[in-house]
């Protein structure tokens, strides 16, 4: 089977894809992009979490197939086309929130939807748009105060009071 989707932007072909595939493996082993982590292959982590037509899901869970003509968005879309972090990335390394960074892809993608649709999250927010993401690292308050900062640098950027 044939598979023709957007990923981060540009259009993309997977060709011979079994119809059991996950999108996972096409986009880490069949397009090149393996920055979405594979670890629990059950939904469970979090590690594989992308946006697909600006919903979150697992990629793990989702069959290839699912993917034909959707708009896909990776962790390695996050950043500008000239390699600059995006102000998600840039908070989560500024506020000491990578650790191992295995969980770092699905915290991220996460995050960048929580902060568009509330732009000024509360713990309670944080905690419930991250709750599908583990981090066996233990190191959630790192990631808290990651999210926090971003918002904050959003909310200064956009001119909204913070």
């Amino acid at each position: 089977m044939r598979v023709t989707c957007t990923v981060n932007g540009r259009p993309c072909v997977a060709d011979n894809v079994w119809e059991g595939e996950s999108l996972l493996y096409v986009l880490r082993e069949r397009l090149g992009l393996p920055g979405s982590k594979n670890a629990c292959e059950q939904g469970e982590c979090g590690s594989c979490t992308i946006r697909m037509d600006g919903d979150l899901v697992c990629a793990c869970l989702v069959a290839a197939g699912q993917a034909e003509g959707a708009d896909l968005r990776t962790v390695e879309g996050l950043a500008g086309e000239d390699g600059a972090l995006a102000p998600v990335q840039r908070a989560f390394l500024d506020a000491g929130a990578v650790q191992c960074g295995f969980c770092t892809p699905g915290l991220l993608m996460a995050t960048e939807e929580l902060l568009e649709r509330v732009p000024e999250p509360s713990d309670a927010d944080i905690r419930e748009a991250l709750s599908g993401n583990l981090c066996r690292c233990t190191g959630y308050e790192h990631i808290m105060d990651a999210v926090r900062l971003a918002a904050a640098r959003r909310t200064a950027v956009e001119g909204r009071p913070a």
